[in-house]
This record gives structure tokens, C-alpha cells and sequence, in this order.
């Protein structure tokens, strides 16, 4: 488990405690952390996992689309438990992980469709503070997912920020699921000067 998270973790307790606990163990092999430190607030927590699972529901855009998205997201904010997670759900969903591996250095990797590099720079571009997205960049993603398919990219980068940001914001970090089931470490991002920095 990682080092300490800036709001201790809580004990999950009582029958919806344990059903919780049963579904990430099924799903992750383990209790996720997120889950421990949102105890302090159920409500939250509810809303914050109604969100997701509602969210896994649409089927509008391509999963490995929006699987690249959610990871570049977590590359560019800096969440390894969101990069660690999303590399697992890659795997375990049975999506392109080979492709999954590469999202932290997409831009010098020769992995990704043309679609898939306008995909992974929309969803750095919404990232950004402001966001930095253009009118370009918005046409050929229009032109390729269609309207629906556009606004489900959109709303689900945007979930993708909030979930990030909060672990990152609540000091939550990587757990090891994308180690438990074999997968190769994700390879560190590149600087936007080009620089790898070290691992």
C-alpha cells in the first residue's frame, strides 16, 4: 500500500462496509484507498461512485478511446494511483494494453492512430488550467466520433479530472493493481521539453 494519505484512511464498517469491500476486492484483488479515505464521507462517496459506474455505461465513444483519455489525464495531472488503475481496467476489459503502456509518452511513441494522438491531446488540452483546447482540434474529433461521441469524450476527460485531482489533492498514490495481474511498469512520462526524467 502507499505511504500515508494527507486524510488518514477510515475503516470500512457496517453491511454497506462490507459490500463495498467485497466489490473492490472483486474488482481490484484488494480495498482501493480512495474507498478508505471518502468514508469519512458516505455521501460523497456515493455520488463520487454513482458517477463512475453511470459514467461505464455510455457507449457513445470507443473504450480504448476513452481508456487512452483517463490515463492521459492521470499523466498529465500526476496521479499514479489513476494511471495504475486505468492500466488494470486496460487489461482486465481486454482494451489494447500495449497502447495503455504508452499513454505517459505518447507523443514520442509510434503506437497511437492519428485519432488516437487527437484523442490523447484533447484530453492534456482540457486538462490544462485554462483549458487549452481548440477550435482545429474540436473539428476533427467532431468529424470522426460525431456528436455524441464528442460529448462523451468530453464529459468523460472531465470526470477523469475530478477523480484525479482528487486523489492527488487527498494524497492518494498507487496501490500495485496493474503489478498484481503482470503488467509491465508504465514508463515515465516525458518533460514537454522531450526529457524523460528519471525514474
Amino acid at each position: 500500500m502507499s505511504r500515508n494519505t494527507r486524510i488518514p484512511r477510515a475503516e470500512i464498517t457496517g453491511l454497506y462496509g462490507a459490500v463495498l469491500k467485497k466489490f473492490s476486492r472483486k474488482m481490484f484483488g484488494d480495498v482501493a484507498e480512495p474507498l478508505e479515505v471518502m468514508w469519512h464521507h458516505r455521501p460523497v462517496l456515493r455520488f463520487s461512485l454513482g458517477l463512475g459506474q453511470k459514467s461505464r455505461r455510455w457507449s457513445a465513444c470507443d473504450e480504448n478511446l476513452k481508456s487512452y483519455a483517463q490515463m492521459a489525464v492521470a499523466a498529465r495531472i500526476g496521479c499514479t494511483f489513476c494511471l495504475d488503475l486505468g492500466y488494470f481496467q486496460a487489461h482486465n476489459d481486454g482494451l489494447d494494453v500495449a497502447k495503455a503502456r504508452q499513454v505517459p509518452r505518447w507523443r514520442e511513441s509510434d503506437a497511437f492512430t492519428p485519432l488516437e494522438r487527437d484523442v490523447l491531446e484533447y484530453a492534456e488540452a482540457m486538462t490544462q488550467t485554462p483549458p487549452t483546447v481548440t477550435d482545429a482540434l474540436s473539428a476533427r474529433l467532431l468529424g470522426r466520433l460525431g456528436a455524441a461521441g464528442m460529448v462523451e469524450l468530453t464529459a468523460w476527460i472531465a470526470l477523469a479530472n475530478q477523480f484525479t485531482r482528487t486523489n492527488v489533492a487527498l494524497g492518494i498514490e498507487a496501490q500495485g493493481f496493474a503489478a498484481s495481474c503482470g503488467l509491465p511498469p508504465l514508463p515515465s512520462r516525458a518533460r514537454p521539453d522531450g526529457a524523460v526524467p528519471a525514474a
